[in-house]
């Protein structure tokens, strides 16, 4: 039998299907049409009937594996955060944290700071500090 060699784990690799971008047609010739997707419902709209030169159509096809879905590309499962009741609930190390976007500064921080005590990585971090003087944000000349 071979012998595990202690410390070395296998990292797991995320590998998802390539997939185009889905478009509406006309989005580069109009200002007023955004990059978005609509169903095209037209009786003559050349992308409903499918022609190639349109782009693509979303599919079935184009789901990914059921192991990959929700994960971020690091293989760890991906937790939205919102106050410090949920970051405490999360002890396991097979998580990232992402920050909701309603949350100010101070809030933030504090989670923030958690998060590093429970050694968590959070992936939007954006909080810069309180400066030594007690304010915060870019200093005025």
């Amino acid at each position: 039998m071979a012998e595990k060699k202690p410390g070395k784990t296998k990292k797991l690799r995320i590998t998802r299907k390539k997939k185009p971008k889905f478009n509406v047609p006309n989005l580069g010739f109009f200002k007023s049409v955004k990059a978005r997707w609509r169903k095209p419902r037209g009786t003559h709209n050349k992308k409903r009937m499918k022609f190639q030169f349109m782009g693509a159509l979303p599919k079935i096809g184009y789901k990914n594996e059921i192991g990959v879905r929700g994960l971020h590309s690091s293989g760890k499962t991906e937790v939205l955060v919102s106050n410090l009741a949920e970051l405490d609930a999360l002890k396991e190390a097979e998580v990232v944290v992402r920050l909701a976007s309603a949350l100010g500064r101070k809030k933030r921080g504090q989670l923030e700071e958690r998060a590093k005590a429970l050694k968590l990585k959070v992936l939007n971090n954006r909080f810069n500090g309180v400066k030594e003087d007690g304010k915060s944000g870019p200093s005025k000349k």
